[in-house]
Protein backbone atom coordinates (compact mmCIF):
# COMPACT_ATOMS: atom_id res chain seq x y z
CA UNK A 1 0.00 0.00 0.00
CA UNK A 2 2.60 2.43 0.56
CA UNK A 3 6.56 2.87 -0.05
CA UNK A 4 8.26 2.58 2.87
CA UNK A 5 8.01 4.82 6.51
CA UNK A 6 10.16 7.50 5.18
CA UNK A 7 7.91 8.19 2.01
CA UNK A 8 4.23 9.44 3.29
CA UNK A 9 4.41 12.36 1.27
CA UNK A 10 5.27 10.00 -2.03
CA UNK A 11 2.01 8.48 -1.43
CA UNK A 12 -0.81 10.37 -3.41
CA UNK A 13 -3.66 9.80 -1.38
CA UNK A 14 -1.72 10.55 1.36
CA UNK A 15 -0.25 14.02 -0.14
CA UNK A 16 -3.49 15.34 -1.01
CA UNK A 17 -4.97 14.67 2.03
CA UNK A 18 -2.34 16.54 3.35
CA UNK A 19 -2.63 19.45 1.01
CA UNK A 20 -6.32 19.43 1.79
CA UNK A 21 -5.60 19.69 5.70
CA UNK A 22 -3.17 22.45 5.09
CA UNK A 23 -5.20 24.61 3.31
CA UNK A 24 -8.16 23.70 5.44
CA UNK A 25 -6.26 23.96 8.59
CA UNK A 26 -4.44 27.20 7.92
CA UNK A 27 -7.75 29.23 6.99
CA UNK A 28 -9.20 27.63 10.46
CA UNK A 29 -6.46 29.38 12.32
CA UNK A 30 -7.83 32.72 10.56
CA UNK A 31 -11.06 32.67 12.24
CA UNK A 32 -11.07 32.79 16.17
CA UNK A 33 -9.01 36.19 15.63
CA UNK A 34 -10.73 37.44 12.81
CA UNK A 35 -14.63 36.08 13.98
CA UNK A 36 -13.56 37.98 17.39
CA UNK A 37 -12.84 41.22 16.21
CA UNK A 38 -15.73 41.44 13.39
CA UNK A 39 -18.48 40.29 16.12
CA UNK A 40 -16.91 42.38 18.18
CA UNK A 41 -16.81 45.42 15.58
CA UNK A 42 -20.16 45.10 14.52
CA UNK A 43 -22.27 44.67 18.01
CA UNK A 44 -19.35 46.43 20.75
CA UNK A 45 -20.98 43.23 22.86
CA UNK A 46 -18.71 40.75 24.34
CA UNK A 47 -22.12 38.85 25.08
CA UNK A 48 -22.58 38.13 21.63
CA UNK A 49 -19.09 36.87 20.82
CA UNK A 50 -19.70 34.51 23.50
CA UNK A 51 -23.20 32.88 21.77
CA UNK A 52 -21.56 32.99 18.89
CA UNK A 53 -18.70 30.41 20.16
CA UNK A 54 -20.87 28.61 22.25
CA UNK A 55 -23.06 28.07 19.13
CA UNK A 56 -20.33 26.52 17.72
CA UNK A 57 -19.17 24.02 20.42
CA UNK A 58 -22.55 22.90 21.26
CA UNK A 59 -23.51 21.22 18.23
CA UNK A 60 -20.02 19.41 17.53
CA UNK A 61 -20.88 17.83 21.02
CA UNK A 62 -24.22 16.85 20.59
CA UNK A 63 -23.05 15.68 16.94
CA UNK A 64 -19.87 13.93 17.57
CA UNK A 65 -21.19 10.69 18.34
CA UNK A 66 -23.26 10.10 15.03
CA UNK A 67 -20.37 11.63 13.51
CA UNK A 68 -18.00 8.68 14.63
CA UNK A 69 -20.60 6.37 13.59
CA UNK A 70 -21.39 7.70 10.18
CA UNK A 71 -17.47 7.88 10.12
CA UNK A 72 -16.91 3.79 10.20
CA UNK A 73 -20.48 3.25 7.84
CA UNK A 74 -19.91 5.24 4.71
CA UNK A 75 -16.92 6.39 2.52
CA UNK A 76 -14.37 8.43 4.80
CA UNK A 77 -13.13 10.29 1.55
CA UNK A 78 -16.81 11.54 0.85
CA UNK A 79 -18.58 12.25 4.22
CA UNK A 80 -15.13 14.46 4.48
CA UNK A 81 -15.85 16.09 1.02
CA UNK A 82 -19.52 16.40 1.95
CA UNK A 83 -18.62 17.90 5.89
CA UNK A 84 -15.88 20.22 4.23
CA UNK A 85 -18.42 21.88 1.94
CA UNK A 86 -20.84 21.96 4.35
CA UNK A 87 -18.50 24.09 6.46
CA UNK A 88 -16.84 26.12 3.81
CA UNK A 89 -21.03 27.25 2.96
CA UNK A 90 -21.21 28.47 6.29
CA UNK A 91 -17.93 30.42 7.29
CA UNK A 92 -18.65 31.87 3.19
CA UNK A 93 -22.24 32.91 4.58
CA UNK A 94 -20.86 34.54 8.19
CA UNK A 95 -18.47 36.14 5.96
CA UNK A 96 -20.93 37.89 3.25
CA UNK A 97 -23.06 38.34 6.64
CA UNK A 98 -20.31 40.84 8.06
CA UNK A 99 -19.33 42.10 4.82
CA UNK A 100 -22.27 43.87 3.76
CA UNK A 101 -22.77 45.32 7.32
CA UNK A 102 -25.99 43.25 8.02
CA UNK A 103 -25.46 42.29 11.14
CA UNK A 104 -27.42 39.68 12.81
CA UNK A 105 -26.90 37.77 16.39
CA UNK A 106 -29.22 35.01 15.15
CA UNK A 107 -27.73 34.50 11.54
CA UNK A 108 -24.40 34.45 12.78
CA UNK A 109 -25.64 32.22 15.28
CA UNK A 110 -27.10 30.06 12.77
CA UNK A 111 -23.65 29.29 10.10
CA UNK A 112 -21.73 28.92 13.77
CA UNK A 113 -24.39 26.01 14.00
CA UNK A 114 -23.80 24.25 10.49
CA UNK A 115 -20.20 24.76 11.19
CA UNK A 116 -20.20 22.75 14.53
CA UNK A 117 -22.62 20.17 12.57
CA UNK A 118 -19.89 19.66 10.23
CA UNK A 119 -17.20 19.42 12.36
CA UNK A 120 -18.78 16.32 14.46
CA UNK A 121 -18.53 14.77 10.80
CA UNK A 122 -14.80 15.95 10.11
CA UNK A 123 -13.57 15.25 13.22
CA UNK A 124 -13.87 11.42 13.48
CA UNK A 125 -13.12 10.89 9.88
CA UNK A 126 -9.82 12.68 10.12
CA UNK A 127 -7.91 9.70 12.25
CA UNK A 128 -10.16 7.27 10.58
CA UNK A 129 -9.02 8.03 6.75
CA UNK A 130 -5.17 8.08 7.55
CA UNK A 131 -4.51 4.43 8.40
CA UNK A 132 -6.61 3.93 4.45
CA UNK A 133 -4.20 5.92 2.62
CA UNK A 134 -0.97 5.57 4.07
CA UNK A 135 1.10 1.85 4.95
CA UNK A 136 1.17 0.66 8.26
CA UNK A 137 4.76 1.57 8.82
CA UNK A 138 4.75 5.29 8.01
CA UNK A 139 1.67 5.99 9.68
CA UNK A 140 3.81 7.81 12.86
CA UNK A 141 5.52 9.69 10.12
CA UNK A 142 2.19 10.61 8.15
CA UNK A 143 1.24 12.02 11.93
CA UNK A 144 4.28 13.36 12.48
CA UNK A 145 3.75 15.71 9.20
CA UNK A 146 0.08 16.10 9.74
CA UNK A 147 0.79 17.79 13.36
CA UNK A 148 3.73 19.39 12.28
CA UNK A 149 1.62 21.36 9.72
CA UNK A 150 -1.00 22.21 12.10
CA UNK A 151 1.42 23.65 14.34
CA UNK A 152 2.28 26.00 11.40
CA UNK A 153 -0.66 27.05 11.03
CA UNK A 154 -1.15 27.89 14.97
CA UNK A 155 1.98 30.11 14.49
CA UNK A 156 1.07 31.61 11.12
CA UNK A 157 -2.56 31.64 10.63
CA UNK A 158 -3.43 34.41 14.03
CA UNK A 159 -0.83 36.55 12.67
CA UNK A 160 -2.29 36.63 9.16
CA UNK A 161 -5.68 37.33 10.57
CA UNK A 162 -3.97 40.12 12.17
CA UNK A 163 -2.53 41.73 8.94
CA UNK A 164 -6.20 41.21 7.57
CA UNK A 165 -8.78 42.48 10.42
CA UNK A 166 -6.13 45.62 10.72
CA UNK A 167 -6.54 46.14 6.84
CA UNK A 168 -9.55 44.91 5.23
CA UNK A 169 -11.51 43.85 8.01
CA UNK A 170 -11.82 40.19 9.51
CA UNK A 171 -14.80 39.21 7.47
CA UNK A 172 -12.13 38.62 4.18
CA UNK A 173 -10.42 36.57 6.82
CA UNK A 174 -13.58 34.35 7.54
CA UNK A 175 -13.83 34.50 3.68
CA UNK A 176 -10.54 32.87 3.44
CA UNK A 177 -11.57 30.29 5.77
CA UNK A 178 -14.53 29.21 4.14
CA UNK A 179 -12.90 29.23 0.24
CA UNK A 180 -10.01 27.43 2.17
CA UNK A 181 -12.83 24.93 2.87
CA UNK A 182 -14.26 24.24 -0.76
CA UNK A 183 -10.45 24.02 -2.05
CA UNK A 184 -9.77 21.04 0.66
CA UNK A 185 -13.15 19.75 -0.37
CA UNK A 186 -11.88 19.57 -4.10
CA UNK A 187 -8.64 17.89 -3.24
CA UNK A 188 -10.43 15.11 -0.86
CA UNK A 189 -12.61 14.57 -4.27
CA UNK A 190 -9.48 12.74 -6.02
CA UNK A 191 -8.75 9.90 -3.00
CA UNK A 192 -10.23 6.78 -3.74
CA UNK A 193 -10.02 4.38 -0.68
CA UNK A 194 -9.98 1.15 -0.49
CA UNK A 195 -13.27 -0.82 1.18
CA UNK A 196 -13.41 -1.13 4.89
CA UNK A 197 -14.44 -3.88 6.74
CA UNK A 198 -18.40 -3.76 6.32
CA UNK A 199 -20.69 -2.54 9.81
CA UNK A 200 -23.89 -4.02 10.67
CA UNK A 201 -26.79 -2.15 8.48
CA UNK A 202 -28.67 -1.12 11.32
CA UNK A 203 -29.58 2.34 12.07
CA UNK A 204 -26.83 5.09 13.45
CA UNK A 205 -28.25 4.77 16.93
CA UNK A 206 -27.66 1.62 17.82
CA UNK A 207 -23.89 2.05 15.31
CA UNK A 208 -23.46 4.55 18.33
CA UNK A 209 -24.53 1.89 21.13
CA UNK A 210 -22.44 -1.00 19.53
CA UNK A 211 -19.76 1.52 19.87
CA UNK A 212 -19.72 2.68 23.13
CA UNK A 213 -19.62 -1.13 24.42
CA UNK A 214 -16.35 -1.59 21.94
CA UNK A 215 -14.93 1.48 23.73
CA UNK A 216 -15.58 0.08 27.14
CA UNK A 217 -14.13 -3.14 26.55
CA UNK A 218 -10.79 -1.32 25.19
CA UNK A 219 -9.18 -0.69 28.21
CA UNK A 220 -6.22 0.95 27.72
CA UNK A 221 -8.64 3.47 25.27
CA UNK A 222 -11.15 4.40 27.88
CA UNK A 223 -8.45 4.64 30.35
CA UNK A 224 -6.62 7.21 28.59
CA UNK A 225 -9.51 9.01 27.58
CA UNK A 226 -11.14 9.65 31.34
CA UNK A 227 -7.47 10.77 32.26
CA UNK A 228 -7.74 13.35 29.27
CA UNK A 229 -11.28 14.33 30.56
CA UNK A 230 -10.09 15.77 33.93
CA UNK A 231 -6.91 16.87 32.48
CA UNK A 232 -8.69 19.03 30.17
CA UNK A 233 -10.42 20.61 33.13
CA UNK A 234 -7.35 21.85 34.46
CA UNK A 235 -6.07 22.94 31.28
CA UNK A 236 -8.38 25.19 30.19
CA UNK A 237 -9.58 26.38 33.82
CA UNK A 238 -5.75 26.66 34.89
CA UNK A 239 -3.80 27.80 31.84
CA UNK A 240 -6.39 29.27 29.20
CA UNK A 241 -8.91 31.18 31.72
CA UNK A 242 -6.77 32.08 34.19
CA UNK A 243 -3.17 32.35 32.68
CA UNK A 244 -4.13 35.50 30.92
CA UNK A 245 -4.99 37.73 34.14
CA UNK A 246 -2.34 36.06 36.49
CA UNK A 247 0.25 37.17 33.24
CA UNK A 248 -1.09 40.34 32.92
CA UNK A 249 -0.42 41.28 36.60
CA UNK A 250 3.25 39.86 36.51
CA UNK A 251 4.58 39.30 33.09
CA UNK A 252 2.22 41.64 30.91
CA UNK A 253 0.28 40.64 28.26
CA UNK A 254 3.15 41.23 25.40
CA UNK A 255 5.58 38.87 27.39
CA UNK A 256 2.08 35.84 27.63
CA UNK A 257 1.89 36.40 23.65
CA UNK A 258 5.64 35.13 23.60
CA UNK A 259 5.36 32.61 26.00
CA UNK A 260 2.46 31.21 23.84
CA UNK A 261 4.35 31.62 20.83
CA UNK A 262 7.22 29.97 22.27
CA UNK A 263 5.04 26.60 23.40
CA UNK A 264 3.68 26.40 19.63
CA UNK A 265 7.43 26.37 18.32
CA UNK A 266 7.94 23.45 20.93
CA UNK A 267 5.52 21.94 19.33
CA UNK A 268 6.12 22.52 15.80
CA UNK A 269 9.51 21.29 16.21
CA UNK A 270 8.17 17.66 18.29
CA UNK A 271 6.50 16.80 15.11
CA UNK A 272 9.98 17.46 13.21
CA UNK A 273 11.50 15.00 15.97
CA UNK A 274 8.78 12.46 15.87
CA UNK A 275 9.17 11.78 12.13
CA UNK A 276 12.51 10.46 12.97
CA UNK A 277 11.78 9.01 16.22
CA UNK A 278 10.74 5.47 16.62
CA UNK A 279 9.90 4.44 20.22
CA UNK A 280 8.83 0.81 21.21
CA UNK A 281 6.26 2.35 23.50
CA UNK A 282 4.51 5.18 22.30
CA UNK A 283 1.88 5.72 24.61
CA UNK A 284 3.68 4.97 27.57
CA UNK A 285 6.12 8.12 25.91
CA UNK A 286 3.08 10.26 25.26
CA UNK A 287 1.51 9.90 28.72
CA UNK A 288 4.48 10.77 30.87
CA UNK A 289 4.73 13.96 27.81
CA UNK A 290 0.97 14.83 29.26
CA UNK A 291 2.58 15.02 32.63
CA UNK A 292 5.11 16.88 31.10
CA UNK A 293 2.60 19.21 29.99
CA UNK A 294 1.73 20.50 33.75
CA UNK A 295 5.36 22.11 34.13
CA UNK A 296 4.38 26.00 32.82
CA UNK A 297 1.21 25.89 35.22
CA UNK A 298 3.91 24.96 38.09
CA UNK A 299 6.34 27.88 37.05
CA UNK A 300 2.86 30.23 36.78
CA UNK A 301 1.22 28.97 39.94
CA UNK A 302 4.61 29.74 41.98
CA UNK A 303 5.04 33.51 40.96
CA UNK A 304 8.30 32.66 38.36
CA UNK A 305 9.54 35.19 35.99
CA UNK A 306 9.33 35.24 32.38
CA UNK A 307 12.40 33.56 31.39
CA UNK A 308 11.34 30.00 33.19
CA UNK A 309 7.58 30.95 32.10
CA UNK A 310 8.69 30.46 27.92
CA UNK A 311 11.51 27.92 28.45
CA UNK A 312 8.44 25.99 30.80
CA UNK A 313 5.80 26.76 27.94
CA UNK A 314 8.57 25.48 25.17
CA UNK A 315 9.04 22.41 26.94
CA UNK A 316 5.09 21.91 27.50
CA UNK A 317 4.32 22.50 23.80
CA UNK A 318 7.36 19.90 22.38
CA UNK A 319 5.70 17.07 25.10
CA UNK A 320 2.33 18.11 23.61
CA UNK A 321 3.89 17.87 20.62
CA UNK A 322 5.45 13.95 21.23
CA UNK A 323 1.52 13.29 22.72
CA UNK A 324 -0.66 13.82 19.69
CA UNK A 325 1.44 12.06 17.39
CA UNK A 326 1.72 8.87 19.98
CA UNK A 327 -2.07 9.19 20.92
CA UNK A 328 -2.96 9.62 16.97
CA UNK A 329 -0.54 6.42 15.84
CA UNK A 330 -1.60 4.28 18.56
CA UNK A 331 -5.06 4.13 17.97
CA UNK A 332 -4.72 3.70 14.44
CA UNK A 333 -2.23 0.77 14.94
CA UNK A 334 -4.66 -0.78 17.02
CA UNK A 335 -8.46 0.02 16.54
CA UNK A 336 -9.78 -2.16 13.72
CA UNK A 337 -10.24 0.15 11.05
CA UNK A 338 -14.03 -0.22 11.11
CA UNK A 339 -14.22 0.92 14.68
CA UNK A 340 -11.87 3.23 14.91
CA UNK A 341 -14.07 6.47 13.80
CA UNK A 342 -16.42 5.85 16.45
CA UNK A 343 -13.59 5.45 18.92
CA UNK A 344 -11.69 8.62 17.79
CA UNK A 345 -15.36 10.47 18.63
CA UNK A 346 -15.64 8.90 21.86
CA UNK A 347 -12.05 10.16 22.74
CA UNK A 348 -12.79 13.80 20.78
CA UNK A 349 -16.18 13.95 23.20
CA UNK A 350 -14.25 13.30 26.25
CA UNK A 351 -11.34 15.81 25.65
CA UNK A 352 -14.11 18.61 24.74
CA UNK A 353 -16.27 18.03 26.99
CA UNK A 354 -14.16 18.72 29.98
CA UNK A 355 -13.32 22.00 28.37
CA UNK A 356 -16.49 24.26 29.03
CA UNK A 357 -16.41 22.56 32.63
CA UNK A 358 -13.08 23.83 33.28
CA UNK A 359 -14.34 27.20 31.75
CA UNK A 360 -17.03 27.37 34.46
CA UNK A 361 -15.10 26.25 37.71
CA UNK A 362 -11.89 28.31 36.94
CA UNK A 363 -13.90 31.66 38.39
CA UNK A 364 -15.41 30.73 41.08
CA UNK A 365 -12.06 28.84 41.97
CA UNK A 366 -10.39 31.32 41.79
CA UNK A 367 -12.17 33.65 43.87
CA UNK A 368 -12.44 31.43 46.91
CA UNK A 369 -8.35 30.42 46.52
CA UNK A 370 -6.70 32.79 44.44
CA UNK A 371 -5.71 32.24 41.09
CA UNK A 372 -2.04 31.51 41.22
CA UNK A 373 -2.96 28.65 44.29
CA UNK A 374 -5.27 27.36 42.08
CA UNK A 375 -3.52 26.93 39.20
CA UNK A 376 -0.51 25.51 40.81
CA UNK A 377 -2.67 22.92 42.59
CA UNK A 378 -3.80 22.39 39.10
CA UNK A 379 -0.60 21.36 37.54
CA UNK A 380 -0.21 18.63 40.56
CA UNK A 381 -4.02 17.61 39.56
CA UNK A 382 -2.72 17.65 35.71
CA UNK A 383 0.26 15.67 36.38
CA UNK A 384 -1.86 12.62 38.66
CA UNK A 385 -4.34 12.65 35.48
CA UNK A 386 -1.88 11.95 33.22
CA UNK A 387 -0.05 9.29 34.92
CA UNK A 388 -3.08 7.58 36.00
CA UNK A 389 -3.46 5.04 33.36
CA UNK A 390 0.07 4.07 33.62
CA UNK A 391 -0.70 1.60 36.53
CA UNK A 392 -2.57 -0.53 34.07
CA UNK A 393 -0.38 -2.96 33.14
CA UNK A 394 -2.31 -3.07 29.67
CA UNK A 395 -1.33 0.49 28.95
CA UNK A 396 2.49 -0.02 30.11
CA UNK A 397 2.60 -2.72 27.84
CA UNK A 398 1.72 -1.45 24.36
CA UNK A 399 4.15 -1.88 21.83
CA UNK A 400 4.58 0.35 18.57
CA UNK A 401 4.04 -1.34 15.86
CA UNK A 402 1.96 -3.94 17.71
CA UNK A 403 2.49 -7.24 18.74
CA UNK A 404 0.10 -9.46 16.49
CA UNK A 405 -0.85 -12.72 17.58
CA UNK A 406 -1.31 -15.56 15.44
Amino acid sequence: MGEGPRSSLRQRKFAIFYAGRLVSLMGSSMTPVALAFAVLDSSHRTTDLGIVLAAGIVPLLAFLLVGGAVGDRFPRNRVLRLSNLGAGAAQLAAAAILLTGNYSLPALVATEFLGGVCAAFTTPVLRGIVPQIVAPEALRQANSLLSTSKNITKVAGPAVAGVLVGTVGGGWAIAADGISFVLAALLYQTITLPPVKATEQTGLLHSVRTGWREFWRIGWLWRVVTAFFVYNIVFTGSWLVLGPGIAQATIGAAAWGLVLSTRAIGGLLAGLVMYRLAPRRLLLLGQVCAAVTALPLLVLGAHAGFALLAGASFVSGASQGVLSVAWDTTMQENIPGHLLSRMAAFDDFGSYAGIPIGELLAGPLAAAFGAQPVVLAGGFVLVAAALWPLRSGEVRALRHPPVRTQ
